[in-house]
C-alpha cells in the first residue's frame, strides 16, 4: 500500500508567481553571475512590468553572445506544433491500465485507465536517482500525457488505485529506459499541466502575439506583456483551489483571470506553441506557500536566470502575478529581489 501527500494543497494561496527564467536542472548562472555561452545581463535598472506600465523588452535585459563565443543548445526548428501521439508501438499494461512508451525519445509517456472506475487513480513517474512525480489520472479510458522532465535515464512508471482514505494499491508498474533525441523536447510538448492542441484559442492568441516577432526574445516579451496586462489574479479561486486542480489555459484566457498556476501554464503553453522550450516549475516560497513559475530557453543563451534588473548586487526576478496585482510596491520588489524566497520542487 502507498500513502500520498497532497503536494499541491494550498497552491497559490497568495498572489505570487516567481518567473525566474531559470532552469530545472543545470544551465544556471555561473559563479561570476554570468550566463552560459558568453552571455551577460546588462547592469541597468529596469522597471518591473505591470498592468498599465511600460512593456518589458527582454532585449533591454540580455546581451546575446557574439559569433566567437561558445554557444548553448539551439532550440529545435519546428514545423507546426509538437503534439503527443499514442503510437502503440511500445506498450505495457493489462486490462485495467496501459502505458504507451512509444515516444520516450520525445520526452513523454502516455497512460490511460479503463473507463468506469470510481476510485481515485494516481500515476507516479520516477527517474532513477531523481525525483518522484505523482499525478492524478481520470478513469475515462483516454490517454493522458506525462513529461519525462528529468532528462535521459531509467524511469519507473507506476499506476495506483485508491483502496481507502490515503491508501493505494499498485495495478501496473514498468521500468523504461529513456534516451531523449533532444534534451529540450519535454518542454515543447503539451502535457497534463500545460494542455493545448492545434484548436486551442491559446495557440491562436500566441500566433497573433508573435506574428511580428523578430526573434525568440521578442516572442517571450510579447507573451509576458500580454499575460501581465490581461490576466487578473483570481482571489476567490485561490481560497478554494483543490489539490487535484489542473490549469485549463483556454478557460483562463477567456475569463482573463486565474491563480499563479494558471498564469504559468498559460504563458508556458503560448511559448511552447511558438517553439520556445519552456518549463512550468512548481515550488514554494519562504513563507511555506506553493507557487508556480516558468523558465525559458533561448538559443545560444540557454536557460536564462533571474532576469529583470540589476541593483549592483543581485538580480530581481520577473514575476507576472506580482506585476499584475502588486503594482510594483516596495514590499513586492523586496520579496522578488531575494531569490532565496523561492525553492523549486518540480518542473513540467
Amino acid at each position: 500500500m502507498y500513502h500520498f501527500n497532497r503536494i499541491l494543497s494550498g497552491l497559490c494561496v497568495g498572489a505570487l508567481l516567481a518567473v525566474s527564467l531559470s532552469g530545472c536542472a543545470g544551465g544556471g548562472q555561473s559563479a561570476s553571475g554570468g550566463l552560459p555561452g558568453g552571455v551577460t545581463l546588462r547592469e541597468q535598472s529596469v522597471p518591473l512590468a505591470s498592468t498599465g506600465a511600460q512593456d518589458a523588452d527582454l532585449h533591454d535585459y540580455i546581451d546575446l553572445p557574439d559569433e566567437s563565443a561558445p554557444t548553448a543548445a539551439v532550440n529545435p526548428v519546428l514545423d507546426g506544433l509538437l503534439l503527443p501521439q499514442a503510437a502503440g508501438t511500445v506498450t505495457y499494461g493489462n486490462a485495467t491500465a496501459l502505458i504507451d512508451a512509444s515516444h520516450t525519445d520525445q520526452g513523454y509517456v502516455m497512460v490511460k485507465y479503463a473507463a468506469g472506475e470510481t476510485k481515485r487513480i494516481k500515476v507516479q513517474v520516477t527517474r532513477s536517482g531523481g525525483t518522484t512525480y505523482t499525478y492524478n489520472l481520470d478513469a475515462d479510458g483516454a490517454y493522458d500525457v506525462f513529461p519525462l522532465s528529468q532528462g535521459s535515464g531509467a524511469y519507473q512508471i507506476n499506476v495506483f488505485r485508491n483502496v481507502e482514505g490515503t491508501r493505494y494499491a499498485q495495478v501496473l508498474g514498468q521500468s523504461v529506459e529513456v534516451s531523449l533525441s533532444d534534451e529540450l523536447l519535454p518542454f515543447l510538448y503539451p502535457n497534463q499541466y500545460v494542455n493545448f492542441n492545434e484548436n486551442s484559442k491559446t495557440v491562436a492568441q500566441a500566433k497573433t502575439l508573435c506574428a511580428d516577432a523578430g526573434d525568440e526574445l521578442d516572442k517571450v516579451s510579447s507573451v509576458y506583456n500580454f499575460v501581465v496586462g490581461t490576466i487578473s489574479y483570481d482571489y476567490e479561486l485561490a481560497k478554494t483551489v483543490p489539490s487535484t486542480y489542473l490549469p485549463d489555459v483556454d478557460r483562463v484566457l477567456a475569463a482573463k483571470k486565474g491563480i499563479c498556476f494558471d498564469y504559468a501554464a498559460l504563458m508556458t503553453a503560448m511559448l511552447r506553441s511558438e517553439g520556445i522550450p519552456t518549463k512550468l516549475v512548481v515550488g514554494y516560497t519562504s513563507r511555506g506557500e506553493y507557487h508556480a513559475w516558468i523558465s525559458v530557453h533561448i538559443s545560444a543563451v540557454g536557460w536564462v536566470n533571474n532576469v529583470i534588473s540589476f541593483d549592483g548586487t543581485s538580480w530581481k526576478l520577473m514575476d507576472p502575478t506580482f506585476a499584475s496585482t502588486g503594482k510594483s510596491s516596495q514590499s513586492v520588489l523586496d520579496f522578488i529581489n531575494n531569490s532565496a524566497n523561492y525553492t523549486e520542487k518540480y518542473c513540467y
